[in-house]
């Protein structure tokens, strides 16, 4: 499968590399902030020390994509008394979802802790999903989006650099806190790569996946980071809508989209937050079954038929954003 999937990729982090370009010129309308770490490493604070607006979300979602997705602002989620929302398409949503937008490089030294996401991802190539699918890009400069609230120290700049082979100075770190508007907009883009990450899991062939969208509420911010985590989650898993697109059979079709939605997972129907503390803040504990939309919807492109299953949740959203 890796052969056929990456033949044709494209490169993320030329792709994506206009959006940062344009994130730096337009900092201070977007509400940001850029410093330089003594190594020269750019960092791009989305929400610790500035503002952070929802625009500057939208892009550093779209940049998260690898520059293959667009992200819209829409007044339909499916909820009365929260209507706006996040639209999110992808151009190769395999790629773009998976081979940069998904959280999957984890960054640490001594207190700091963060995952990255970002085309970045894909220049290192450690993780085992990039080497399955068989797809390394290569670039001289790129960027990685951490999800904290704490600037990362010189050393996580220095190993990202190493593993990704370019020059500290052509590296860029964009910070975005979940108690800020750029946080809680880059996660909810995230709905339509959940979907794929789940699909992964269930080892659904992820080249027979030709095309997918998205819709979710943009939550309120926490005001402290875990509030803001528990309420990016349940943004996605309780009201969470995507519609997929395969090149398969209808019963593969069906089966997809029946093992889908997050209320087949037996961590389904409390708020995140409390589920997250019953298992001592140890995301490895939470059923891996449970991070997916509420609602999805998969097309068979060859038959034209199309299966629905999960629902959205207006009880859990309404008591989650606290409405």
């Amino acid at each position: 499968m890796s052969e056929s999937i990456s033949a044709n990729w494209t490169s993320v982090n030329a792709a994506c590399q206009p959006l940062v370009d344009s994130l730096v010129e337009n900092a201070q309308a977007l509400q940001l902030e850029i410093s330089t770490l003594s190594n020269g490493t750019r960092i791009i604070d989305a929400g610790i020390k500035c503002t952070g607006g929802l625009e500057a979300g939208r892009l550093i979602g779209e940049i998260c994509m690898g520059g293959l997705g667009t992200a819209t602002l829409g007044t339909n989620s499916g909820f009365d008394n929260w209507p706006w929302s996040v639209n999110v398409h992808a151009k190769t949503p395999v790629l773009s979802c998976l081979g940069s937008q998904y959280a999957g490089w984890s960054l640490s030294h001594e207190k700091f802790f963060a995952l990255g996401s970002g085309p970045g991802r894909a220049l290192a190539g450690k993780e085992e999903v990039l080497k399955e699918f068989g797809y390394k890009d290569e670039a001289d400069k790129t960027v990685i989006v951490l999800e904290t609230d704490k600037f990362p120290p010189i050393e996580v700049a220095e190993k990202v650099a190493k593993d990704c082979d370019i020059n500290a100075k052509n590296l860029t770190f964009i910070l975005t806190p979940t108690s800020s508007l750029a946080g809680v907009m880059q996660i909810a883009i995230r709905v339509l790569e959940v979907a794929m990450h789940k699909a992964h899991t269930l080892h659904f062939p992820m080249d027979k996946i030709i095309d997918g969208f998205g819709v979710t509420p943009v939550s309120p911010p926490g005001g402290d980071f875990m509030t803001g985590m528990g309420r990016t989650n349940d943004a996605i898993l309780y009201g969470g809508m995507v519609h997929l697109f395969v090149d398969a059979t209808d019963d593969e079709a069906q089966d997809l989209a029946e093992k889908l939605p997050s209320n087949t997972s037996s961590d389904y129907g409390r708020p995140f937050g409390e589920i997250f503390k019953s298992y001592d803040f140890d995301f490895f504990k939470v059923d891996p079954m449970l991070f997916s939309p509420a609602k999805v919807t998969v097309t068979n492109a060859n038959t034209g038929k199309s299966f629905t299953a999960g629902e959205l949740n207006k009880k859990l959203l309404t008591t989650s954003f606290e409405l």
